[in-house]
């Protein structure tokens, strides 16, 4: 090789090549590397001789290689028969999101509609890698398809899921759904793990176009099915971090057991009020307290919370480990803490009788419910008790018999807490906040840790009134932060789109309703249609599509406001010791108490860019494994139940199917296209239903059926059901409103009565 190459790293896939070709040649990466050290464009020729390739069979090679770079975007070849590499600036950077069924799509790093990637594109990448793509087109449905270029980050260096075996080859099936590559496991790497079992294997090769990845088993879970295997998997699947490191240690051992009588100067003392902590029954961290009385012309709300920030300081190793996790992770009957649990449960948890360091949000409010002004301190409190949601609906609702002696004291100050409550109600309902009825569910189990049974989550009055004092305290904290010109993370939820508005409307007409607001709509607007429907039977099927048409709330360092909440601004102050998020706005609302200037503030806007974007990134990571667990239990719980037949109601329509939750035991399971009664099926996006092209009968949101379940996969964390009974609606005619897209058949007549389906063949 020539002196002016001898800076080119070694071939990384040198190995590789000489075992694929006879006459092997330099990678890919190699020719890369080879161009970015080049001032000009090459040709053949001076490759050949930069590459000392004398063969014929190397010159061929090399040319079907070039040749292939070219269609994958890696490089140009010019008019003069010369290559080149392509120009960072026409390529798209962005993440790889891939999707089960093997395609994937890329997100642009600089934000815009999203591009489509072909199923050969993902072979070289896992998902969440960070790429640079080429544009090279629409589909037929006019959606950008990408070709990708450069992998610029690998963000997949371990799978968790099962070692198998197949025709002597043995590898690892990935328990995340995202990852739909097999990890060949070479026979002198398997390090002892048996058939079955639950492993955790190092990525030591990459995918590529030739290849699958190659990984190496450095660790057995369990085997399948084990109690309690579904947390770690689902852990261990989602990277969530779950182990302290060393540095982290050491910092919490220096940290006292008790706060200090040093630390208290400087706070205000609220330890004269009683404030009290309201929470369930399994809390374990209590990082809000409350208290409020009446005033000559209204009330005093104070709102206390954990003062994380006087143990966590910015550039210490406990503040490098929240912000990785960026949130707690609640499992059923388990949780990862974002702190240490002697802080979590301890230093930081507002438990009942002992000093805790706060700070404390007070808010006057008018008897109207207006906010005269608020301000913010460093405390001290003394919480006078840990009370649950159920203990103070009792007291503030009903008739109830008082036996403690603090309780029967402490139920005066609940009821001026609730009589506030209703005032702020009020004044929310008037403001068009909307209103959401959702369905939350309770996992209990019994002494083997099998699920004994699934039951609801009441939501009452207690809950409520938490609700609303904790975003009084949001949106005091945010509007301080604005007016002190402090920068902040806040909580960011946007309207509808103009695609999702539309598809919404369409959607409302056939209905006989409306979504007022022109193309702008309020929250307002949202809160009376769900008013206007509260009493309709099909209740839940409408409330489902409004709250698809809405996108998902994230944090950001621009103030976009809330639409959800009708607020023109909202951040995340009250729960530090879980959510990162919180502790930035903490630590922003303490520089304006120690009235510092706002530009000697510890963050700036790239920073809280970037902040910002983990703290998203890490919460749907923690819905994502939180989803899995659970999803793992109901399978477990399921698979004892085949054959049963159960009523249940549809909660999803694909394409491919419909999604159906039973009722009493809420476990949600999947009835394919092809176990409904023999048609062909058309879907509609927009209505979300499907349409039998023959038979005119459509299965929609919030369809009454009755299935029986048919098969269950605890890997793929599918339950499969098969449809007995359904309510056979036919597709109307006369609705002058229904935009359906297929020709209009003549009308059959409709068989009001139910009945009984045949039998469906069972899944291939």
């Amino acid at each position: 090789m020539s002196k002016k190459n001898k800076g080119l790293k070694a071939d990384p896939q040198s190995i590789q090549e000489s075992k694929k070709y006879d006459s092997p040649i330099f990678s890919r990466e190699y020719i890369i590397d080879f161009f970015t050290q080049q001032d000009a464009p090459q040709s053949v020729n001076q490759l050949c001789k930069a590459f000392q390739y004398e063969k014929d069979d190397n010159k061929i090679a090399l040319k079907r290689r070039l040749k292939a770079m070219v269609r994958d975007g890696q490089l140009i070849r010019n008019r003069n028969k010369t290559y080149c590499l392509m120009s960072s600036k026409d390529l798209i950077k962005g993440r790889v999101i891939s999707h089960p069924d093997g395609f994937g799509f890329l997100v642009p790093e600089k934000g815009g509609e999203d591009y489509f990637l072909f199923n050969k594109q993902m072979r070289k990448v896992f998902h969440n890698d960070v790429v640079e793509a080429r544009f090279i087109g629409y589909d037929r449905k006019n959606k950008q398809e990408a070709t990708i270029v450069n992998v610029v980050e690998r963000n997949t260096t371990q799978i968790v899921g099962r070692f198998l075996w197949e025709d002597g080859k043995a590898y690892v099936e990935a328990d995340h759904k995202r990852i739909t590559h097999r990890l060949i496991v070479p026979k002198n790497q398997i390090n002892n793990a048996q058939e079955g079992q639950i492993v955790v294997a190092q990525v030591t090769s990459q995918p590529d176009f030739h290849q699958q990845p190659v990984g190496e088993i450095i660790e057995v879970l369990g085997d399948h099915m084990a109690p309690g295997l579904e947390i770690e998997v689902a852990m261990r699947s989602n990277d969530i971090p779950h182990l302290w490191p060393e540095e982290v240690e050491q910092e919490l051992n220096k940290i006292g057991d008790c706060i200090a009588k040093s630390e208290l100067e400087h706070r205000k003392d609220y330890r004269h009020l009683d404030f009290v902590t309201i929470d369930g029954e399994d809390a374990r961290d209590f990082d809000d307290a409350v208290y409020c009385h009446k005033t000559a012309k209204g009330w005093r709300l104070y709102v206390a919370i954990a003062d994380v920030s006087s143990y966590v300081s910015l550039k210490s190793a406990l503040n490098t480990e929240a912000q990785s996790r960026g949130t707690s992770v609640y499992f059923p009957d388990n949780v990862i803490p974002m702190l240490p649990e002697k802080l979590s449960n301890g230093l930081c948890s507002l438990k009942p009788d002992v000093d805790r360091l706060v700070v404390v949000c007070e808010i006057l409010f008018d008897d109207a419910g207006e906010v005269v002004r608020t301000s913010f301190h460093n405390g001290v409190i003394c919480s006078s008790a840990r009370l649950i949601y159920d203990q103070v609906y009792q007291i503030i609702k009903k008739d109830f018999v008082i036996n403690d002696e603090k309780l029967a004291f402490l139920s005066a100050h609940l009821k001026n807490l609730y009589q506030l409550y209703q005032l702020l109600w009020k004044k929310r309902e008037f403001n068009g906040a909307i209103n959401f009825d959702s369905q939350e569910t309770r996992i209990v189990f019994s002494e083997d840790r099998k699920i004994q049974k699934i039951v609801p989550v009441v939501r009452n009055e207690a809950h409520l009134l938490i609700e609303v004092f904790m975003i009084a305290a949001n949106i005091a904290a945010s509007n301080y932060l604005i007016k002190k010109r402090i920068p902040a993370l806040y909580r960011i939820h946007m309207g509808p789109s103009v695609k999702k508005l539309e598809d919404l409307r369409v959607f409302l007409a056939e209905f006989g309703l409306d979504l007022s607001g022109g193309a702008n709509p309020e929250p307002r607007d949202y809160a009376k249609l769900l008013v206007k429907i509260k009493n309709r039977d099909d209740r839940h099927l409408i409330e489902t599509v409004l709250l698809r048409s809405l996108s998902q709330a994230v944090y950001n360092p621009e103030n976009q406001g809330h639409f959800g909440l009708a607020l023109e601004s909202y951040c995340h102050f009250t729960s530090p010791i879980r959510r990162f998020p919180d502790l930035i706005v903490h630590r922003g609302i303490k520089h304006a108490i120690a009235k510092q200037k706002a530009d000697s503030y510890a963050y700036n806007n790239d920073e809280l860019n970037h902040i910002a974007e983990l703290c998203s990134q890490a919460e749907r990571r923690a819905d994502d494994a939180t989803r899995d667990a659970v999803s793992w239990l109901k399978c477990e719980y399921m698979m004892d139940r085949i054959g049963e037949q159960y009523q249940g109601i549809v909660t999803g329509v694909a394409s491919f199917g419909l999604f159906i939750q039973l009722n009493d035991i809420f476990v949600e399971g999947f009835v394919h296209i092809t176990a409904l009664p023999k048609d062909y099926y058309n879907f509609d996006p927009i209505h979300q239903r499907l349409i039998g092209q023959s038979s005119s009968t459509t299965f929609r949101l919030s369809d009454v059926v009755t299935i029986e379940v048919l098969a269950v996969n605890i890997d793929e964390k599918k339950i499969d059901f098969a449809l007995i009974e359904y309510n056979q609606r036919k597709k109307s005619r006369k609705n002058k409103s229904n935009s359906s897209p297929w020709p209009k058949k003549k009308a059959k007549p409709s068989d009001k009565k139910k009945r009984k389906s045949k039998k469906p063949n069972q899944l291939k």
